[in-house]
């Protein structure tokens, strides 16, 4: 494995040299050194760099001028910056030109070490992060399903096995995890694929429509059945109907679709007589029917009839690497679609999309990316152009405890800000700022909530779109 990559910038020939040979064995690392901006900036073209540490105060090029350089050249690299004491106002305008950290001199060798390896390990994040970037860009995504995961794996693997037969099939999974772009898989992959592929989001449907739409129905039916009609199942004829969220049907047209996959008929409403379908039925929904079956509200026969061949779609939570990925697929997908220059996303972005709880998932992913590409100012987009708090310079997200160095209660206060912050980010994001529905979706009072985000500064309506 090759070594990571330190480079150190200052004009005092001794401290390079002291730090050299210091932070080669502690670091584990290659240490370079340069004594000027100009001499760094020719490092950078000649070979990879994995951390670049800066002094602040350096003749012809200060370390605010290289900073400014670097981040225009190489915008993933990670760079600390050195201070004096004192220097105070110029790191934070370092951190607010891209520097991920700062260290005051003199400082403690103990304290600068922790503090690089944590640098590194940013790096080492971000370094896989493009590297599963341009991974995805030199492999198609799976009949528009993106993920490289063993889970995600496991999900190709069994939509290409039931797409080969011509049985019942029942995707469960959260809601926005892609259990359409599913079903489209199986029918596009099926030898059903020249034929219909009808969709129909039952619950977007009233029970009293739902009916006539999938069975059709005979002139004079009922009031303004002014002539006959053929229903969905009809039109899929030969190939595929997807009925999405089945959960939340009725129980009476849960025992006509029952009389469907028994029978393979239908039968139009104010019609006599029964007419044969050939159709291949695919249901999703994001309910527990297990949990719906024990209260009386789905049949359980109906169920074994679904759950032939079922294929459970994972939450974005539960395949993180995944993430990189699918930011690069959609901002290709959406700058395309508004007509937008391409933008990146910012590297403590990144960090804060990867420890997301993300209760939208993929839909909710999404949302936020489209955000970015519509208000970000720069081309670069920044974790306030979305409305997420940066996350606390220094720490690797999950990784690391509070710092060591500050008063136990402020250590725990800076966590608990940290977690409200990215936790109600998250699920204010997914209601668009409507704090009714985060409230139920949190599990609290309407009140408890509002005094929750009033405590932690967060704001809800940073999270409203039109």
């Amino acid at each position: 494995m090759t070594k990571e990559t330190l480079l150190i910038v200052d004009d005092e020939e001794d401290l390079l040299q002291l730090l050299k040979r210091s932070l080669e064995p502690d670091l584990g690392c290659e240490v370079k050194v340069a004594s000027s901006g100009g001499e760094a900036l020719n490092v950078l073209e000649r070979e990879p760099v994995d951390l670049l540490l800066v002094d602040m105060k350096m003749p012809e090029m200060n370390g605010l001028e290289l900073l400014e350089q670097v981040r225009a050249r190489y915008p993933w690299l990670t760079v600390v910056m050195m201070t004096a004491h004192g220097c105070i106002e110029l790191a934070v305008q370092a951190i607010r030109m891209g520097a991920y950290d700062f260290i005051t001199k003199p400082f403690d060798h103990e304290t600068l070490v922790l503090s690089l390896n944590k640098a590194l390990e940013r790096s080492r994040l971000l370094r896989e992060n493009l590297n599963l970037q341009r991974h995805v860009q030199m492999h198609e995504a799976f009949q528009n399903l993106v993920g490289k995961s063993a889970r995600m794996q496991r999900v190709y693997e069994a939509i290409q096995m039931v797409a080969k037969t011509d049985l019942t099939v029942l995707i469960t999974g959260e809601s926005g995890t892609g259990k359409d772009l599913a079903c489209r898989a199986i029918h596009a992959l099926s030898e059903r694929r020249s034929n219909p592929f009808v969709a129909v989001n039952c619950p977007a449907i009233p029970e009293n429509i739902l009916e006539s739409e999938l069975f059709g129905y005979r002139k004079g039916a009922f009031t303004h059945a002014t002539q006959n009609r053929a229903g969905l199942f009809q039109e899929a004829h030969k190939g595929t109907i997807f009925l999405d969220e089945i959960g939340d049907i009725s129980p009476n047209i849960q025992a006509k679709l029952l009389r469907v996959l028994q029978e393979k008929v239908i039968k139009p409403l104010g019609d006599t007589k029964s007419v044969s379908v050939n159709v291949r039925v695919v249901a999703s929904t994001n309910r527990d029917l297990g949990d719906r079956i024990r209260r009386g509200e789905f049949r359980e026969d109906l169920f074994y009839r679904l759950n032939v061949l079922p294929i459970v779609m994972p939450s974005l939570r539960e395949r993180p690497e995944d993430i990189p990925l699918l930011v690069n697929h959609l901002i290709e997908k959406h700058c395309a679609a508004l007509n937008r220059p391409r933008k990146s996303v910012a590297p403590e972005l990144t960090e804060i999309f990867l420890r997301a709880p993300w209760p939208g998932n993929v839909r909710e992913l999404e949302n936020v990316i489209v955000r970015g590409l519509l208000f970000a100012p720069r081309d670069e987009i920044l974790p306030e152009d979305v409305g997420f708090h940066r996350p606390v310079k220094g720490r690797i997200p999950g990784k690391d405890a509070p710092s060591t160095n500050v008063p136990y209660k402020d250590a725990k206060e800076e966590a608990l800000r940290g977690f409200h912050a990215e936790y109600f980010g998250g699920v204010l994001s997914t209601t668009r700022g409507n704090v009714s529905q985060a409230a139920k979706l949190c599990g609290l009072e309407r009140q408890a909530l509002q005094q929750l985000l009033r405590r932690y500064g967060i704001r809800s309506d940073a999270y409203r779109t039109n």
